[in-house]
């Protein structure tokens, strides 16, 4: 603020009368110090010059700063490092004092919750990454770390500062180094809003979610003309590094928008799952919904042949608190489907298998995406709801030669490694190496329950009694073969597939009723609410699977 002084004409000897009391006048004058100041930090604050604004505005984008007003609550946003330039001599760098050096970084709230930011600035050299930029990052990363809150960087960059050389890269190494660190510590999200290339690309891969939009987000390690160059191979930017390809085929992505502000709404939604690091626990919400509500479609799911396809997605609206379902990687590996619900107001992480893909069966991409979510979940204390509907792994030469052993261990792994509380339902059915895997009771699972027509076995009914009895069914006449199969695998799935067979061996805890699963649900979870003290586990980061 200005400077209050003293007028010394108003506050001079005029007579008073006796008694009376006089205060001198006080002018505002703007000291030269606080001119300088305002105008140093108005001109930072603008960002790059007028033309590479409106650049950024004719391709529908939004500037560093705007990204942060439409997440951070109104004047919570403390910005640090505001007038860092770059050391960089060569090529004029120093001369254009490009104060913030491309990149916005501090504190705000979201919705009262204080979050650490860094927004590049496309308008400054591209938001290309020197060595100074990428100090102010780290140090905002560092801060995060210190304050235990969680961290959201939001990506619009060209890459390396080719002008600074390999300083530019060693920032890379920098920032590298702190996401290792600092995962599975406090939380660390990813806006991809704009190009992301070259080494830029593994910070966020380095994250536990990446946000992109569409038509707008680029990611890749070597662009369309490399490519070319290299493999002969023509392709455009968005089908080598869009939003489409990364949250459907390479699982790089979390979450695909419409918008940057549909992809902001969707970072604020997520925010509110998280706990602000490691030691903390989710925090509780409230809600209406009845704790005791019956989820009837469990029983009509009863009545279905375990060979139909259906969404398992119906299943966890169902359940859910006021049937809200935050799925993580929609596009990727939809033969299983993980995200977040509340039950009892309390925040769990969902793992299931969906029949509607692949008859719901693990492969590569579904054991890896699985994994590494519930790695997450057991670094933040969030609880695991895995609800079963598992025919076993996909067949395949391509799987087999992919490396299904080998990452369908990692499943086994997470589910063994998490501490957290752990409540298994299954479905329908689940056999083999599969229904190990899907958090069993050996597995760690802490309450395991079945409906009441589940099938858990070795191997389908079907395909046992081909093995089993393949010499009676080849000895039957052709026209009896059909009636013999049904008899021979209603015999197998009563003896040896039924769930009240498992619960016998304390394989499953209790065989419930599908109506009143929520309920059991949430009484599991409130139960094992105590299990693990927040921090109290071993740090495990949650390196990308």
């Amino acid at each position: 603020m200005s400077d209050l002084i003293e007028d010394p004409i108003a506050g001079g000897s005029a007579p008073q009368a006796q008694g009376q009391k006089t205060h001198p006048k006080k002018i505002r004058v703007e000291s030269e110090s606080l001119k300088k100041l305002r105008e140093i930090t108005a001109q930072a604050a603008a960002g790059g010059p007028p033309e590479k604004i409106a650049a950024q505005k004719a391709k529908g984008k939004l500037t560093a700063r705007e990204r942060l007003s439409y997440l951070v609550d109104e004047n919570s946003f403390q910005e640090v490092g505001l007038l860092v330039e770059s050391h960089c001599t060569d090529f004029g760098i120093k001369d254009r004092h490009i104060m913030g050096d491309g990149v916005v970084t501090g504190f705000g709230r979201v919705n009262g919750r204080p979050i650490a930011f860094f927004s590049q600035d496309f308008t400054q050299l591209g938001g290309s990454l020197g060595l100074a930029q990428a100090k102010k990052i780290a140090a905002i990363m560092d801060l995060a770390y210190e304050a235990r809150m969680p961290v959201i960087g939001i990506l619009d960059s060209g890459g390396a500062r080719i002008q600074e050389g390999v300083d530019s890269l060693d920032g890379y190494g920098e920032i590298f180094y702190r996401n290792s660190k600092y995962s599975g510590v406090i939380p660390q999200i990813s806006v991809i809003v704009g190009p992301c290339a070259g080494g830029a690309v593994y910070s966020p891969a380095l994250t536990d979610f990446v946000f992109m939009v569409k038509g707008v987000s680029n990611m890749f390690v070597t662009g369309p003309e490399v490519v070319k160059a290299a493999t002969g191979e023509e392709v455009d930017f968005e089908t080598l590094g869009g939003s489409h390809t990364h949250a459907s085929k390479s699982g790089v992505c979390h979450f695909v928008a419409n918008s940057e502000p549909d992809c902001f709404r969707q970072l604020k939604e997520l925010i509110s799952f998280l706990p602000q690091s490691r030691y903390e626990a989710p925090l509780p919400s409230t809600t209406e919904d009845p704790f005791d509500r019956k989820v009837p479609l469990l029983e009509k799911l009863c009545e279905v042949d375990p060979r139909k396809a259906y969404r398992v997605h119906h299943i966890i609206w169902w359940l859910s608190d006021e049937h809200k379902f935050l799925e993580v990687h929609h596009d990727f590996a939809k033969n299983i489907v993980v995200g977040f619900i509340r039950l009892g107001a309390q925040v769990v992480g969902v793992v299931a298998n969906n029949p509607a893909h692949l008859a719901g069966a693990l492969d590569i991409n579904a054991s890896d995406k699985a994994a590494r979510f519930i790695r997450f979940l057991n670094n933040f204390n969030i609880p695991i709801l895995t609800l079963v509907d598992v025919p076993g792994y996909w067949p395949g030469v391509a799987q087999e030669h992919g490396g299904i052993i080998r990452h369908g261990a990692k499943l086994l792994y997470a589910y063994s490694e998490a501490t957290v509380p752990k409540v298994t339902l299954v479905l329908r059915k689940a056999y083999g190496g599969a229904y190990i895997a899907m958090s069993s009771k050996y597995l760690g699972g802490d309450l395991n329950f079945s409906l009441p027509s589940a099938e858990i076995a070795v191997m389908g009914p079907r395909g046992a009694i081909e093995i089993l009895y393949s010499k009676q069914i080849k000895e039957a006449k052709e026209e009896e073969r059909d009636e013999l199969k049904t008899k021979l695998a209603k015999e197998y799935s009563d003896k040896f597939a039924s769930p009240y067979q498992t619960a016998s061996t304390g394989s499953i805890d209790e065989v419930i009723e599908p109506a009143e699963a929520r309920i059991r649900l949430i009484n599991a979870f409130a139960m094992l609410a105590s299990k693990r003290k927040p921090g109290a586990h071993n740090h495990t980061g949650n390196i990308p699977l």
